[in-house]
């Protein structure tokens, strides 16, 4: 079935003839696709009759009339200036269209605010309305109290002033009728000076404060102290005063109860956040803080147990939290039944390397991937959707089978349904396909066995049943439980009934999610695009990932800036099982980490802020479990062991993550490869200035140095090496390791000679008359002196002569004379050893 099968061939314009060609598609993990296309002419639309002509001159009018065409246009010429102004025309209807619409929307905008501020203003009157009568019925009633009280005290008053003489008695009751009427005095008669001076001290002090308002100060009264009343008081105080005399009779005068809140309390908080929390004036916790005997700042952080003692000081309760509740805001909610739908299945194709994994996949999709992979093999975790000829929609992922990818295939079986185990008829169980059985059950996941290259003539598929018994892996052809189909991704043999298979295998697991959820989903790859920056192959397990989500994946966050599929199509939104592209991260995540959606930024950068702090709490707690034996154990240990540095950049996470693994276990008790740095992306300056400083050379997997790098890398002296193959990268780094490690020392023994007789030469010394019994003897050989088969001595030889001449060597069965360097104490009866070194370079 091709990818054209059943749909209209891609076009980029309406109906009408045109003409095709083809047009070349780029995917991701550098796989192409040429599709044809076909460019179709636009209707052109006639004007109806009765309508307004064209202007002269216009390309319009030279079309409706060819006798006014230009000299040297042509028809075809002629037909695109109509068309280019035709769409001009368009769009300018469209803009002006448009340009309404905005305008008439601002007008409603501009609606909307009047409406709002008249109805708040409204408001604010009515509530002042409310306040002032309040006022008024407190005065009210205020007086009303008043008149009560006085009443009361008179009727209190008449039994005792009925006992007093007649004219205290009336003097009585004319100064209380006095006290009912007002302006009328109640105290003893005043002469007109005494009514005179309370009037002109009225005045002085009108002056004085008219005085004081206007800022005017005489020389009289700043000597006296502001006058006769003394100290008088400032416009702010009085308007304090006025205030405070308002509220009072607005009832608003009295104190607030206080409020007992429930303060939060982590494991270490500022105390200005504290302060905040409990609603209270920073400098008053500082100071009941100091009260304390702590000398702290508002900056500074106090532990919990410090904090909750000041809450319960100010009357408030402490509440206990834990960093990690910040994650408490990622739904993980039941699903109800109801909302459930079926989703797709995810199946894994797993095996041993070259066994034909992505070539079966590339059958089933009509595609070819494997042209695209370096040196045939898979390097990279990929994921596809695939629609089968009776409609059922698959997703697939495909995993690398090289011995390097450990990871990835494990990442591939713990975010499957179905793990589809592919074994080469002719090659049976190898080591990588016992690795991916142990994933599957490790993920207990379903497993069908697709035994592959049945058309091979070397094809033995009952040998790959009778393999799989070892693992126990029982296939229904043998009464087991297991689904296993012979299949050729060569000749499309059993791709059917694979297919049927995984059918049958996904309707018994009766795969269902809630699509209408916040999404949550797996990454399955992830890399840095030069010009799109982080990106994330992100497989949906549950709910929909939409644009302009904000999700939390990891130690990154983001926004959903764009959503690609796996035909390289931008989508607006991803349901369950459905693997895409995820566009908008702050960085690059981990393979394999957890893509969360949360409902605001706030949120997803608090727990993306959290799970880094708590990432690198766990690093310094690792480095703080080790003690000073442990660290001096290890720098002894080091000083023995050679160590290769490196530097790697690779071009997706999982590729890193398998180069690093790799490393790591190249190497033995003597030499060892150390990864410095490890990352995706292009190889950039900061990382050969790492490689210079450490002498060690840049590893480049499937990406390359940028200009600054290569020209640093070129002044520096770094070496920068790019591969497309994992494994000969590995090769390499291994052959480069074994050049570190000390070549092995071999000893040939190449002669015995015995001493016969000991002589004393002047200037020379002690010197040995031997007979060589075995071999031969050379003066540039090493030697050892034996006494009673024990050795005594080793060395070299001083002189080798034979009849008073010097020579370099002596035959078996003939007699010389020897003599050692350093060393007399020979004896007659001893034995010379003679052995010759040789070097012999190791390899890892």
């Amino acid at each position: 079935m091709s990818d054209t099968d059943g749909k209209k061939p891609l076009g980029l314009g309406g109906g009408g003839a045109g003409r095709s060609g083809q047009v070349k598609q780029s995917f991701s993990h550098g796989r192409t696709k040429t599709v044809q296309v076909e460019t179709k002419r636009k209707r052109v639309v006639v004007p109806k009759t009765g309508a307004a002509a064209p202007r002269p001159g216009s390309v319009a009018a030279v079309a409706s009339d060819p006798s006014k065409r230009p000299a040297g246009i042509s028809e075809a010429e002629m037909e695109r200036r109509l068309k280019a102004l035709q769409a001009a025309r368009a769009r300018e209807a469209d803009e002006a269209v448009q340009r309404a619409a905005d305008e008439k929307a601002r007008e409603e905008e501009r609606e909307r605010r009047r409406a709002e501020i008249e109805a708040k203003e409204r408001e604010d009157r009515e509530r002042e309305e409310a306040l002032r009568l309040k006022a008024e019925e407190d005065q009210r009633k205020l007086r009303e109290a008043e008149v009560r009280a006085q009443r009361k005290a008179e009727v209190t008053a008449k039994p005792a002033a009925a006992d007093k003489p007649a004219a205290d008695r009336a003097a009585a009751e004319a100064a209380a009728s006095r006290a009912e009427k007002p302006g009328v005095a109640t105290g003893p008669r005043r002469t007109d000076r005494d009514r005179r001076e309370p009037e002109s001290d009225a005045k002085a002090k009108a002056a004085r404060e008219s005085d004081r308002r206007t800022g005017r100060l005489s020389l009289s009264q700043a000597l006296s102290g502001g006058g006769e009343g003394g100290r008088t008081r400032s416009l702010a105080a009085m308007k304090r005063k006025q205030e405070k005399t308002r509220q009072k009779a607005m009832g608003l005068g009295q104190k607030a109860e206080k409020q007992v809140r429930d303060v939060q309390l982590p494991e270490t908080i500022v105390v200005t956040e504290l302060a905040n929390r409990m609603a209270e004036r920073a400098p008053d916790v500082i100071k009941s803080l100091m009260r304390m005997g702590m000398m702290v700042t508002g900056n500074q952080s106090i532990d919990a147990d410090t904090a909750e003692l000041v809450i319960e000081e100010f009357g408030h309760r402490a509440v206990r939290v834990s960093d990690a509740d910040v994650e408490q805001v990622i739904d993980s909610v039941e699903d109800k039944s109801e909302d459930l739908a079926t989703r797709p299945p995810i199946i894994t194709i797993m095996g041993h390397v070259d066994h034909g994994k992505t070539s079966l996949l590339d059958k089933i999709r009509h595609a070819n991937v494997v042209s695209g992979e370096a040196g045939g093999i898979t390097q990279h975790i990929g994921a596809y959707q695939v629609t089968t000829d009776s409609g059922a929609v698959l997703t697939f992922l495909d995993t690398p089978g090289h011995a390097a990818f450990t990871s990835m295939r494990a990442r591939g079986a713990n975010v499957t349904d179905i793990v589809v185990l592919v074994v080469a008829a002719d090659d049976a169980v190898m080591p990588q396909t016992v690795e991916a059985i142990n994933h599957a059950k490790a993920a207990q996941v379903p497993m069908i066995v697709a035994i592959n290259k049945i058309d091979k003539p070397a094809a033995n598929p009952q040998k790959v049943r009778t393999d799989l018994l070892q693992h126990e892996v029982v296939v229904e052809a043998m009464s087991g439980d297991v689904q296993d189909v012979e299949v050729s991704a060569h000749t499309g043999q059993g791709l059917d009934s694979l297919l049927e298979s995984i059918a049958l295998q996904a309707e018994i697991l009766e795969l269902r999610a809630n699509p209408k959820r916040a999404a949550s989903g797996a990454v399955i790859e992830a890399k840095l695009d030069v010009g799109r920056g982080p990106v994330a192959t992100v497989l949906v397990q549950n709910g929909t990932l939409k644009q302009g989500d904000i999700f939390v994946v990891g130690e990154q966050w983001g926004k959903v800036r764009a959503l690609i599929d796996d035909k390289g199509d931008r989508v607006t939104e991803a349901g369950p099982s459905v693997p895409v592209e995820v566009l908008g991260l702050s960085g690059t995540p981990e393979a394999g980490d957890v893509l969360n959606v949360v409902e605001t930024e706030a949120q997803a950068r608090e727990i993306a802020d959290y799970r880094i702090k708590a990432a690198k709490d766990k690093r310094a707690a690792a480095g703080a479990a080790t003690t000073l034996e442990q660290l001096m154990a290890r720098a002894k240990a080091d000083q023995n062991v050679a160590e290769m540095s490196v530097v790697v950049k690779a071009d997706v996470q999982g590729s890193a993550e398998a180069i690093v693994q790799a490393l790591e276990k190249v190497g033995n008790e003597e030499v060892r490869v150390r990864v410095l740095h490890s990352g995706v992306g292009a190889i950039t300056e900061s990382d050969v200035g790492l490689a210079e400083a450490s002498g060690a050379p840049v590893i480049g997997f499937n990406v390359r140095a940028n200009a600054p790098a290569r020209n640093a890398a070129n002044q520096k002296g770094v070496e920068i090496r790019y591969y497309s193959i994992i494994y000969d990268l590995v090769d390499d780094i291994k052959a480069a390791a074994s050049g570190l490690l000390k070549a092995e020392v071999r000893e040939n023994f190449i002669g015995y000679a015995e001493i016969r007789e000991v002589f004393r030469v002047s200037g020379v010394g002690n010197v040995a008359g031997c007979l060589v019994t075995e071999g031969i003897a050379r003066r540039s050989a090493g030697v050892r002196l034996l006494r009673d088969n024990v050795v005594i001595h080793e060395g070299t030889l001083k002189t080798l002569k034979r009849h008073k001449d010097e020579v370099k060597e002596v035959q078996s069965g003939q007699e010389c004379g020897m003599a050692f360097e350093n060393y007399e104490d020979i004896r007659k009866g001893d034995l010379i050893e003679i052995f010759e070194r040789e070097e012999i370079e190791r390899k890892l």
